[in-house]
């Protein structure tokens, strides 16, 4: 039985103090229906903002005559435009928000009065949340709550509060609309009714999307590993080893050509192996985090030294993948020789005190009800996941679409992110309990208490050098929890910064709109940092690559794709990718 499974069988027995109502096998039909009706238990986070708005009633009642005064304002102000004045209004739409850029809602009265009056209200639903919800899970969860529902409620999202949908229905004479209903009857057909948010027929995978040449040279009942072919008459002693999360499809990493990071470093003289994970079913119901570490990175490794004859290997690691190789470098640690020559570590999380707007999900009692959903599937389902993923931006990612694709009848967009994100992938039921509950819920990795594949670790225990990049605007895994692992690790550290998001900011090749920000110095707070921290123009690849080239020895010729133990399987990207 591997640690993971006795931790398990722990919690089901009532000896896991920070797990909150019914253990995750509760029997009867009310456990199963509330799982689905809702996971997130929003029900009862409702109940107690309720009550905490019935305890504070004056602060309730002054975030009503806030909303009422604002009200006023507005109505003055649409008012005063009607009449030909120039009167600014008591709220501003966000800089970013481009639901309001078309002037009519500044030139026309009525339609800057709705405005207002939205944004008036998504400041009263915060308000009160504020008010009563107090701190803890059930406030993360109301905050997240009332954000999507006042997205959900913007004008923006009908045809009549929508002026530039009715101008183009307009000019089209009514093309649009027509477009817009076609857009809508095949999302309905084919789309569970939620807006496409990418065109996949433009992309092929193997030719588009990744599509860097090479060949598969180990495969078991978890991953594939591909190794591919080099592009410079010499490459670097070292080899290196790209771990991507399973909760993805690994060409993240090897997206299309020109904006393929694995491409990049093959092409700056590196010999490249890359992870890919077998998509999960209810076969694999049982296999842990143990199993993951065991028979993905780990033995990757082993591979990737027999084929190269290498006695150490850089590792990059992204997102949930970077998590793990973290851990396989504190495993090593306890078990093995120096192995790891350096490591990269890509908007991971390794401390997970501060989740940021995942911590709605991964509360206890809103793990317990996901852990009964997955066990009755025996895995996460794909769409399960996608949709979590995508209600944390839904004004970008729902409602962007809803009126792009259904309201102004446009195309459904090409765009090679959208595609591979829309590429989602299942996850074991058991594997992804243990990651919930120890590192979300218990945060034992940056604790010293781990146990896995029968070692207590830590994040104290790495000492190999690492570069952490993280991403200014990454709403899975904010930058200044990404910096907490400054803190955390022995071994030499530097950390970098770079623009965009969680995706876009590590699909990030040079261009005039990429930049970075890099600082010597590692001071404990990360605000810190980032004023003393120096802006660069350019892409954190071109940062990477020098800081790399110091760690991946001298040059040699490219080792063969495979070897005698290891013979080449099939073409990258192999088979695993299209389950």
């Amino acid at each position: 039985m591997t640690r993971a499974t006795q931790q398990r069988d722990a919690s089901m027995n009532g000896s896991d103090t920070t797990a909150a109502g019914p253990g995750p096998d509760a029997v009867g039909p009310e456990p199963e229906l509330l799982a689905a009706v809702d996971p997130l238990a929003l029900g009862e986070a409702t109940a107690q903002l309720v009550a905490g708005l019935a305890r504070n009633p004056l602060g309730a009642l002054q975030a009503l005559g806030t909303y009422a005064s604002g009200l006023a304002a507005a109505t003055s102000a649409s008012v005063a435009r009607a009449l030909g004045q120039d009167a600014p209004g008591p709220v501003e739409p966000g800089r970013k928000d481009k639901r309001f850029a078309d002037p009519t809602w500044q030139e026309n009265p009525a339609y800057f009065w709705l405005q207002q009056s939205y944004l008036l209200f998504g400041r009263l639903a915060q308000d009160l949340v504020e008010v009563g919800a107090g701190s803890g899970p059930e406030a993360k969860k109301l905050r997240l709550a009332a954000e999507i529902l006042v997205d959900a409620m913007a004008p923006t999202n009908v045809l009549p509060g929508n002026p530039a949908a009715l101008k183009r229905a307009f000019e089209t004479g009514g093309a649009s609309l027509l477009r817009g209903a076609r857009n809508f009857g095949i999302d309905l057909a084919t789309n569970k009714g939620m807006p496409r948010q990418v065109d996949r027929s433009a992309f092929t995978i193997g030719k588009n999307l990744a599509a860097t040449p090479g060949k598969v040279v180990f495969r078991n009942d978890l991953i594939e590993l591909l190794q591919y072919a080099p592009q410079t008459e010499t490459v670097y002693e070292v080899p290196l080893l790209c771990s991507p999360p399973w909760i993805n499809k690994y060409y993240v990493m090897d997206l299309a050509p020109q904006r393929s990071f694995i491409e990049w470093a093959v092409q700056h003289g590196h010999t490249v192996f890359a992870i890919s994970y077998r998509n999960a079913d209810a076969s694999m119901r049982d296999v842990t985090l143990d199993d993951y570490l065991v028979n993905g990175p780990s033995v990757a490794l082993d591979a990737v030294e027999e084929i190269t004859g290498a006695g150490e290997v850089n590792i990059v690691g992204l997102c949930l993948g970077g998590t793990l190789t973290a851990m396989l470098l504190a495993h090593l640690e306890k078990t093995a020789a120096h192995r790891v020559r350096s490591a990269t570590l890509l908007n991971t999380f390794i401390d997970f005190s501060e989740p940021g707007v995942l911590g709605a999900f991964t509360d206890p009692a809103a793990i317990d009800r996901l852990e009964r959903t997955m066990r009755r599937k025996g895995f996460l389902a794909s769409d399960d996941l996608a949709r979590t993923f995508t209600f944390l931006r839904s004004n970008d990612l729902v409602w962007n679409y809803v009126a792009s694709n259904w309201l102004l009848g446009e195309p459904v967009p090409k765009f090679d992110i959208l595609a591979w994100n829309d590429d989602a992938t299942r996850m074991p039921a058991e594997m992804h309990a243990f990651y919930l509950r120890s590192c979300y819920g218990r945060n034992e990795f940056a604790r010293g208490e781990l146990e896995l594949a029968g070692e207590r670790i830590g994040a104290g225990d790495i000492r190999t050098d690492t570069f952490i990049l993280a991403a200014v605007e990454d709403h899975i895994v904010p930058w200044t929890s990404s910096y907490a692992s400054t803190r955390l690790l022995s071994g030499n550290v530097r950390f970098v910064l770079s623009s965009a998001g969680h995706i876009a900011g590590i699909v990030n090749p040079p261009s005039p709109k990429s930049r970075y920000w890099t600082n010597d110095e590692l001071p404990s707070d990360p605000s810190a940092w980032r004023t003393g921290a120096e802006l660069h123009e350019g892409s954190w690849w071109e940062e990477w690559t020098r800081w790399a080239a110091e760690r991946s020895g001298g040059q040699r010729e490219p080792p063969p794709l495979g070897s005698e133990q290891h013979p080449a399987l099939g073409e990258a990207p192999g088979k695993y990718i299209l389950t």
